[in-house]
């Protein structure tokens, strides 16, 4: 694996004509985080590399799952019967979950307010924004666990390929245009998992685990329904 050539003569020559171009449509993004980004990165002194601004946030989320799997390492905690991870955990974990999104979303702007924006910053904000869309989802798992009234591996291995397939098809679709179309996804996620951490530690694991049995009781009576071609009742 050292000696192979991930990136031909060719692939590096592209880098000197290389210029970045986003468009983000997304109205959270546009109107209150972008705003609150713009007011964030000026705290930051101009000698801080955007790219150490990257790795901290990237950092953060391995952290965040490392810290969980610490509490629930078989994702078994949010079950009935088994002990629950700490309400102050899941405020930790928020807190952090938000500071990494909010980091992740001004390195950029750090890079272009010191005018140090490369390609390849680009490439290891991306890079690393891969790895995360692992490690986040995996971490979120936490709050549903598995068990009867959870929810069951196999999904949370459809919902990593779900993220994972749309990170790769949005830079896919840049690749072909020469621009990146942000997806609304993100930072809507963003924003709800850091909230959603910070509910459960009000609320406890139960609230959502209630919503997970109605969701999938719902669903079974659809099923039932739709294959008798008649209302079954439970």
């Amino acid at each position: 694996m050292a000696g192979y050539e991930y990136v031909s003569p060719e692939q590096l020559a592209g880098f000197d004509k290389y210029k970045y171009s986003a468009v983000d449509t997304n109205p959270l993004s546009l109107y209150i985080m972008h705003p609150f980004w713009n007011t964030v990165v000026k705290v930051f002194p101009t000698w801080l590399a955007p790219n150490l601004i990257t790795f901290s946030g990237f950092l953060l989320v391995v952290f965040n799952f490392l810290f969980m799997a610490y509490f629930d390492p078989d994702f078994y905690a949010s079950a009935p019967g088994h002990k629950h991870v700490p309400d102050w955990v899941w405020i930790v974990v928020g807190i952090l979950n938000f500071i990494a999104y909010t980091l992740d979303g001004v390195d950029g702007k750090q890079a272009r307010r010191t005018n140090s924006s490369t390609p390849l910053g680009e490439l290891f904000d991306h890079g690393l924004d891969s790895w995360s869309c692992v490690y986040f989802v995996v971490t979120v798992y936490s709050i549903f666990g598995r068990g009867s009234s959870g929810v069951s591996v196999f999904v949370l291995y459809l919902l990593l390929w779900v993220v994972l397939f749309s990170f790769i098809l949005s830079h896919w679709e840049k690749y072909n245009t020469g621009i990146l179309f942000l997806p609304w996804g993100y930072d809507i996620s963003q924003v709800t998992i850091s909230f959603v951490y910070i509910v459960t530690a009000i609320v406890g694991v139960e609230a959502w685990l209630c919503v997970v049995c109605d969701s999938s009781n719902e669903f079974i009576k659809l099923f039932q329904r739709g294959s008798s071609g008649h209302p079954q009742i439970f």
